[in-house]
């Protein structure tokens, strides 16, 4: 049995590609109505947004992407697995679907790519649900991700270890017990093999701590055009055992727009969707139905 066959019941959604470059974009189209356009981070894919998917596509219209490299995406090994590329290729699958009055769902590094998206399309966003992320620069990073940065050894630990995306499985979530088989598989499966892990690397890679790095002007970009959603509607969702995206960056999120709705849950982690998915979807639910 593949991953796919073992996940079916956990993701029974069907599939869509994008050609982009030459690459298939992976994406989910699920449901009808006003967009939620759902961003997922590293070392995840669309699979983190599958309850959320299913609950949600019964009033709108969810799309939800895997980066390139990621999930059900190609994963070329000779590509520029950038922030900037990443922001491209969403803002051409935006632009390909004529997506309109958007409410950006982000985790992880979905925050910095998503509303790199919404700054240089801000015509097509009107709101925002962000949970565990960053959409600015940081200097912010643990050990245990500044060890998987370090010139060969990174790429043994991530890449042939799978120590990243393994660990994330343990570290990320605080309510093992919810960790079934099938789940695991389906965050575990995509990566399965070091080309496959390809991505994963380059997005630790790729966090920009210094002017000289290649993203840092990209994520500048980003941070300088958030002020500009500042009076948008937006509900920050926070595991506050997250280890990585710390409440220091909800302090910044709640400093930048005083506006923002907060959910804070004290015993979810970095995974927060795994953690207390039944917290947050009612509150969701609410948070959208309040604005129609």
């Amino acid at each position: 049995m593949n991953f796919r066959e073992q996940i079916q019941e956990e993701y029974p959604f069907a599939s869509h590609w994008l050609k982009i470059d030459g690459h298939q974009y992976h994406y989910l189209d699920e449901g009808q109505g006003e967009p939620l356009l759902m961003v997922h981070g590293n070392p995840t894919w669309s699979f983190a947004w599958r309850r959320l998917v299913k609950q949600l596509s019964r009033s709108y219209r969810v799309i939800a992407v895997d980066h390139m490299g990621c999930g059900l995406s190609d994963k070329p090994q000779d590509y520029s697995y950038t922030l900037a590329t990443h922001i491209a290729n969403l803002q051409t699958l935006i632009t390909a679907l004529d997506l309109k009055n958007i409410t950006l769902f982000a985790h992880d590094w979905g925050g910095a790519i998503g509303m790199g998206a919404a700054v240089d399309l801000p015509e097509r966003f009107g709101k925002f649900v962000l949970m565990n992320t960053a959409a600015f620069r940081s200097q912010e990073i643990p050990l245990r991700i500044a060890v998987c940065r370090i010139p060969v050894l990174g790429a043994w630990c991530v890449r042939g270890l799978n120590l990243f995306s393994g660990a994330a499985i343990r570290m990320a979530v605080e309510k093992h017990e919810r960790l079934t088989g099938n789940i695991k598989a389906g965050f575990l499966g995509p990566y399965d093999n070091w080309q496959n892990r390809v991505a994963v690397h380059r997005f630790v890679q790729d966090i920009p701590l210094k002017p000289s790095h290649p993203s840092y002007e990209t994520l500048k970009h980003v941070e300088d055009g958030l002020a500009q959603f500042k009076d948008k509607p937006m509900l920050l969702i926070w595991g506050e055992k997250d280890w990585c995206f710390t409440t220091n960056f909800l302090d910044e999120f709640e400093r930048r727009f005083p506006q923002a709705e907060t959910l804070r849950i004290p015993d979810a982690g970095h995974y927060v969707f795994e953690d207390a998915h039944e917290i947050m979807l009612p509150r969701i639910e609410q948070f959208l139905q309040q604005l129609v």
